[in-house]
């Protein structure tokens, strides 16, 4: 019992830290956009460079986490970021200047790094040392609750306060979610086996597997930020569907909660690739409807498409870069996320560029899809790779 008690907070530790980095200080910035269009004079092209300069620094904290193997360096950085994510925050809500908010949001930025990448390499490597099964969908359901807390907030708070009151609820918010997000997270064993003396080795994949894989979840990564920074705004300005956009935002957060959960079940199944594969198909009919289809039923149906997928596919990926490096899951996790957070700056950089040309933000959805597709397709060239590295392996054993 007191085993399962200790991975409980450990994995709660997880949820409130995505829920910080994530759902505050990346994910409240969605649904209060429309809100600081109105009332902070915020325009169609600042509104994607904002977005930009959150992954931005969410790729700055990436590579940081591909170059440390250090564990005891990653826990004082995980413990940093969440600090970070509270300062950019309050930062929102202090003043109209452009300048301080692209500061702020690369700040958040630098802390999402450090709840996904930091975090939850800390917890996979806690989970494999301690014998429990190295799946994160628990853990990722942080993401999910975060996302519609935020749209649950924003909703509560419209009409109540105003854009800036709404940024300093949520710093508030912040200062309670970082308690237990500190102090039920262990500090981190260096030991090279774990509790029962088995040794902990790393398996990398080849060179191949990971350039295709790596451009894949830059596909990925196009897909998702499209759709998780515009969203709102997107379907606030389809036909008949004003002011429905916060309702979509909800839908993506209340499908994303279990979604990592439940792909760690299917890839139980179906295998980690062919998961992937699936959990794409399923995103690009998400991303799609609102514009293919229209209507509030069809665009909340994507919404929930979208929601179940995209959270599904980080923790499947993430995952399988710990078991890749048990000892160093950070490190693998980092380099992925290099590639993903690399689309995520291009995306939302282009679609408000086009946005300022075509006065609304529909057509990235298309192009969202359009670079989801490819990703698909290499995720099928992957699944041969896959095959091909494994052949060698098994001829010695076959010729015994």
């Amino acid at each position: 019992m007191n085993s399962q008690r200790e991975r409980f907070k450990v994995l709660s530790a997880g949820i409130f830290s995505l829920l910080l980095t994530f759902g505050v200080a990346r994910f409240s910035y969605t649904p209060l956009l429309p809100l600081m269009q109105q009332q902070a004079g915020l325009g169609l092209a600042e509104a994607g460079w904002l977005a930009a300069f959150n992954y931005a620094g969410y790729l700055c904290g990436a590579l940081v986490a591909s170059l440390i193997s250090d564990l005891v360096l990653k826990d004082r950085l995980y413990r940093i970021g969440l600090v970070v994510a509270i300062l950019s925050t309050v930062m929102m809500g202090l003043t109209n200047d452009p300048l301080v908010w692209m500061a702020s949001r690369f700040m958040a930025g630098l802390s999402s790094a450090a709840g996904m990448l930091l975090g939850t390499g800390l917890i996979l490597n806690w989970l494999i040392r301690h014998n429990h099964r190295p799946e994160l969908g628990i853990h990722f359901g942080g993401i999910g609750l975060g996302i519609s807390g935020c749209a649950v907030a924003v909703w509560l708070m419209s009409g109540s306060f105003d854009w800036r009151e709404q940024w300093f609820a949520f710093s508030a918010i912040a200062c309670l979610l970082i308690v237990p997000a500190l102090a039920w997270l262990p500090a981190p064993d260096t030991s090279p086996v774990t509790k029962s003396g088995a040794p902990m080795h790393d398996n990398p994949p080849s060179r191949l597997f990971l350039g295709i894989f790596m451009a894949s979840y830059f596909c990925a990564g196009f897909g998702y930020v499209i759709s998780a920074t515009f969203i709102v705004a997107i379907v606030d300005g389809l036909p008949g569907l004003a002011g429905q956009g916060a309702l979509a935002f909800l839908a993506i957060g209340l499908a994303a909660t279990p979604a990592a959960f439940n792909w760690d079940l299917i890839a139980r199944y179906t295998g980690d690739i062919n998961a992937l594969i699936i959990a794409a198909v399923l995103q690009i009919v998400g991303i799609a409807l609102p514009v293919a289809v229209g209507g509030l039923f069809a665009t909340i149906f994507g919404a929930l498409l979208f929601g179940g997928t995209f959270i599904g596919m980080v923790s499947l990926v993430l995952t399988m870069a710990g078991r890749y490096y048990p000892t160093r899951p950070a490190k693998m996790m980092g380099k992925m996320t290099l590639s993903y957070g690399t689309a995520q700056i291009i995306g939302p950089a282009m679609v408000g560029w086009l946005a300022t040309r075509l006065g609304n933000y529909s057509i990235g959805l298309s192009i969202a899809a359009g670079v989801m597709v490819v990703g698909v397709v290499l995720l099928v060239i992957l699944k041969f790779v896959e095959k091909r590295d494994a052949t060698p392996a098994l001829e010695p054993s076959l010729q015994h």
